[in-house]
């Protein structure tokens, strides 16, 4: 089929049965990833960009000439960047400095101009993404924000098609869908269908430790505390996020969410996003305990493409203490090498027919520094001669 354009493209993205990881966790029921990641700007958050933007050309709010403005975490942004290449539109990016530089580059690459704001900065400070976008309306004539924490376009898009789509691919049969949470249009939505379809089904969110959208609020034993993991959690209850529709949160950390994102990319071939090791992390666990002829659902909400240079990296891991480095990583230049190309430090050595007096007078001069080598013949170890090493003395 030939589209009018990319945007026509989204949607409709597969489900995979993860094979590989159910025999690794031995889990006994089917569990199924929902690909939201293969939408063609890489993102679960395509849908909402490209209906949000329809849904305003279809009200006047957005014509020839104006501006959108948007202030996301970058997979809405993209979405949005995407509709305004193909569209016309100018866009202008408002996102906080701790996203990823390959999120900024994508939507400069698709011609957004970008502001960056203080990661620390809560959404009510005046220089939050939320604040200053608006800050940029009240500036900038004929602009517009899509607003996608309060635009209710945000959730109905997942009701009329990710929801739709899961319930035909499970052939109407879900038993548990597994959603990480961050505005909360993809979850709400998704809940909403499924509810009124498939009311057995049970939905799952997913909340990064150091947010506070789960429920009860005592899981949110560490809000405000810093998190790496991007596009999931926030510091605020966003308005299109229903949490009545939602039958139990999870808690997922950024060690959690990343190692599993690394585990899904090594054993299913599924070049995803931190956010969705968080969603999977979740998902098993629940999956241990379900039965074998259920059925459960992980929303694998973005790609690697945004993460290069971030969990994808051994040495942005290592870092921040979430992977142990290995000596044969840190020399693996070396590892073919002859040890004689090493340069050698000289020792003094005791002779094993040297006095205890002797001994102790080389230790004190020495610091007390042990083991101390003992040979047979002179007393100088280097790196050329032969002589036969007895041993070391260790007080």
């Amino acid at each position: 089929k030939c589209f009018p354009s990319i945007l026509e493209a989204i949607g409709c993205t597969p489900m995979v049965h993860l094979k590989n990881i159910s025999e690794i966790y031995n889990i006994p029921c089917k569990l199924y990833a929902k690909c939201e990641y293969l939408n063609p700007l890489g993102s679960v958050k395509d849908r909402i960009g490209y209906r949000m933007v329809i849904e305003a050309e279809a009200k006047g709010l957005i014509r020839a000439g104006s501006t959108i403005i948007e202030a996301t975490s970058g997979n809405t942004g993209i979405g949005i960047a995407a509709a305004c290449a193909v569209k016309g539109y100018r866009c202008i990016i408002v996102i906080p400095e701790k996203m990823s530089d390959e999120k900024i580059n994508v939507m400069k690459a698709l011609g957004a101009e970008i502001h960056r704001t203080p990661t620390s900065a809560s959404f009510d400070n005046p220089n939050s993404n939320i604040r200053v976008a608006q800050r940029l309306k009240s500036e900038i004539p004929n602009s517009f924000i899509l607003d996608q924490y309060r635009n209710c376009y945000n959730p109905i898009a997942h009701y009329d098609s990710t929801a739709e789509e899961i319930i035909s691919q499970c052939e109407g049969k879900p038993d548990c869908i597994v959603i990480g949470a961050g505005t909360g249009g993809t979850i709400t939505g998704i809940a909403r269908k499924i509810k009124e379809k498939v009311p057995s089904c049970k939905i799952v969110g997913v909340d990064p430790v150091g947010s506070s959208l789960a429920v009860p609020s005592d899981l949110n034993t560490d809000e405000g505390k810093f998190y790496e993991v991007e596009g999931v959690g926030y510091d605020f209850i966003p308005t299109v996020l229903d949490r009545s529709c939602v039958d139990h949160w999870m808690k997922s950390n950024d060690l959690q969410a990343f190692s599993m994102a690394r585990e899904v990319i090594k054993r299913e071939a599924l070049l995803v996003g931190g956010s969705s090791g968080s969603a999977l992390y979740c998902g098993i666990e629940l999956a241990k305990n379900m039965q074998k002829d259920q059925i459960c659902v992980v929303i694998l909400a973005d790609s690697i493409r945004n993460y290069m240079t971030k969990y994808l990296n051994d040495d942005w891991m290592i870092e921040r203490g979430f992977l142990s480095p290995k000596i044969s990583n840190l020399f693996s230049g070396l590892l073919s090498q002859k040890v004689n190309v090493l340069k050698f430090e000289k020792i003094l050595a005791l002779h094993s027919d040297d006095s205890l007096s002797k001994a102790f007078e080389y230790m004190e001069e020495n610091g007390f520094k042990f083991p101390i080598p003992v040979v047979e013949e002179d007393n100088q170890l280097s790196s050329s001669g032969s002589r036969e090493f007895k041993g070391c003395i260790n007080i």
